[in-house]
């Protein structure tokens, strides 16, 4: 699993409850950023989180008609018997799925941290609890083995920057490796989370998953787990993953967790060798009846790096996540493509095309958020205790063993940079959309050695560089 949680937005889409738990008026922050921006300038509202109390859980709920195929030119849709797409009114939430009534960073100690130093409060952490790993993956971040690994946080240590954590957040932690369940303390982290206010959920292969470890999830009130599957079959994911009959030891995980009432997000990642399979893996994860479809796009990193020769070239990234843009819409499905902030800006570009604005109560979470949370509302801890934007950003900011989580997050000077939409350089620095994507900085890090640079896969040319800026 330690492949698909560097990103700032590869979580578990429980921070949904923001729309649904905030109650202020609803304001057209795009429109009100446009009237104020000058020539050059970002022109993109970003609401800020509210304090409303949490709320109870709602089902995404299906029906309505599904459209034609996307004319992205990427995978095209098909009609699925097992949900004819949309909801009762006829019409579909971008982004929409259920909340699970918790709002990290929204609680006390978060608005506090954030009014006493004016820096937004971590709200999803991943975590590498171990980074041991029963399978050896092609594009694994963490080029993890199985084995022990020295250096590994205790579980005293782990327990005590939890104890720090929750003095400035709430956040949802994202237990990861290497493969977390090889690690058999981790049910005392689990309870230890709860405990202390934050909301544990599960990054894992489910390769592992019996009955009684689906039952322990659910006994320890894990709410959901994410699960890569890559190919719609056991050929393509057991040669992606390096194990034969991973595909169906993780197809009976997912079935088992879902049998004990425990929610289940399919992650895949995006190759040359796998990206006109989307549509396939998609109706997949639709018929084993998952909440949600999380494309991640590769980021040449750990392992990654010997599949550089088959990360998608930009111009197919687009089609791709013009694909997702049009999918969601049909889909039961929460999507969610990551590691490509550009699909926020893609997002936007479509609502224009079709007359839209994108608001909070059509687009959901996708007009509440932006594409590289890395440092802002998103960290990355890994076995060691290394404190990194996120899991591909190959850059170590600090160590829990040595210093305060509270301390590394308030002042580490590549946190902060990466705050300040203003430092982007070539592209993303000049585009009007960068509030709201902002560029992969891992990427931009693992390409070019500045993690300030223009995002490397982005086909995009700024309205200020077109000369179309009056």
């Amino acid at each position: 699993m330690a492949d698909d949680v560097g990103n700032a937005d590869a979580r578990p889409d429980l921070e949904l409850e923001e729309e649904f738990g905030d109650v202020r008026p609803t304001i057209d922050e795009q429109e009100m950023a446009e009237a104020g921006k000058g020539c050059g300038q970002s022109a993109v509202g970003i609401p800020m989180a509210g304090t409303a109390a949490p709320v109870a859980p709602s089902s995404l709920s299906s029906g309505g008609t599904r459209p034609a195929e996307a004319s992205s030119g990427a995978p095209t849709q098909a009609s699925h018997p097992h949900h004819p797409g949309g909801h009762p009114d006829g019409t579909q939430r971008h982004g929409g799925a259920r909340s699970m009534g918790f709002r990290p960073g929204g609680g006390e100690a978060a608005t506090a941290y954030e009014a006493r130093t004016g820096i937004q409060a971590p709200r999803i952490i991943a975590w590498e609890i171990t980074r041991s790993c029963n399978l050896s993956c092609a594009h694994c971040r963490a080029a993890a083995e199985f084995g022990h690994y020295e250096g590994e946080l205790s579980l005293d240590e782990i327990k005590s920057t939890i104890d720090d954590i929750v003095t400035i957040t709430n956040p949802i932690i994202i237990l990861t490796g290497g493969e977390p369940l090889m690690r058999p303390d981790i049910w005392e982290i689990i309870d230890y989370a709860h405990e202390k206010g934050a909301m544990p959920v599960i990054g894992t292969n489910a390769t592992l998953i019996t009955d009684d470890i689906a039952e322990k999830m659910a006994e320890h009130r894990i709410p959901r787990i994410s699960v890569s599957i890559d190919f719609p079959d056991a050929e393509g994911h057991d040669a992606f993953r390096g194990q034969p009959g991973a595909f169906d030891l993780s197809i009976a995980g997912i079935k088992m967790a879902k049998a004990h009432g425990v929610g289940v997000q399919i992650n895949m990642t995006v190759t040359t060798l796998n990206y006109q399979k989307i549509e396939e893996v998609h109706d997949l994860a639709e018929s084993l009846g998952v909440d949600a479809f999380h494309i991640f796009m590769l980021v040449p990193t750990g392992r990654g790096e010997d599949l550089l020769d088959k990360e998608l070239p930009p111009e197919e990234y687009e089609k791709v996540l013009e694909w997702a843009y049009e999918r969601q819409k049909t889909s039961p499905l929460h999507f969610k493509p990551t590691d490509a902030p550009h699909y926020y800006r893609i997002i936007r570009q479509k609502a224009k095309a079709e007359g839209k604005k994108v608001t909070r109560e059509e687009y959901g979470l996708d007009a509440m958020t932006r594409g590289c949370l890395g440092g802002i509302t998103f960290c990355f801890i890994s076995h060691i205790g290394d404190i990194q934007p996120c899991g591909y950003f190959d850059m170590q900011l600090g160590n829990v063993k040595e210093q305060p989580f509270s301390q590394i997050w308030t002042e580490s000077r590549v946190f902060n940079e990466l705050r300040d939409y203003s430092l982007l350089k070539g592209k993303c620095g000049a585009c009007e959309y960068k509030a709201v994507c902002g560029g992969c900085r891992a990427r931009a890090l693992s390409v070019t050695g500045d993690y300030l640079a223009e995002e490397p896969y982005c086909v995009y040319v700024p309205k200020s560089m077109r000369g179309e800026c009056e």
